[in-house]
């Protein structure tokens, strides 16, 4: 088991590395080359990609394999990782499945073309909390522990 993070604008980056070198295990951190990332942690690597459309999404589905655990926000990269029978979470705090992933999907699709039609009302992100942290925190554990 591995952890691939795509890295780019991930909020849990140090948790993810506490948790998982608590556990001894290898995290990935995918970023493109416009980010610089350091981790002294000897079980923490950083692969930079380049600044291509999906660089960073491409790298990481090509080195997931069945077991790993995968953080994402993207909702198109999780779909090809649960394909490859792998845990993707949300930096958010919850599982994508099966069951919940294509009503995602679904709902981009229809967020984009409200956007595309300009009939879309701007989204306001909330700025996070530790309470968010938390939340995160209690879902990556758990990825360890049904594995």
């Amino acid at each position: 088991m591995k952890v691939l993070v795509d890295a780019d604008a991930c909020p849990v980056k140090e948790i993810i590395v506490e948790i998982a070198t608590k556990n001894n295990v290898e995290v990935y951190m995918v970023t493109d080359a416009s980010h610089i990332l350091f981790y002294p942690e000897t079980n923490v690597h950083v692969v930079t990609v380049d600044q291509g459309a999906d660089s960073a999404d491409l790298a990481i589905a090509n080195r997931t394999e069945k077991g790993d655990i995968c953080v994402t926000a993207d909702y198109g990269l999780a779909t090809l990782i649960l394909g490859k029978k792998a845990t993707a979470i949300h930096p958010n705090g919850f599982f994508y499945t099966a069951e919940n992933i294509e009503r995602m999907l679904f709902e981009r699709h229809l967020s984009r073309e409200m956007r595309r039609q300009k009939k879309g009302k701007s989204g306001h992100i909330h700025k996070r909390t530790k309470e968010d942290d938390m939340t995160f925190l209690s879902v990556f554990e758990k990825a360890f522990t049904t594995k």
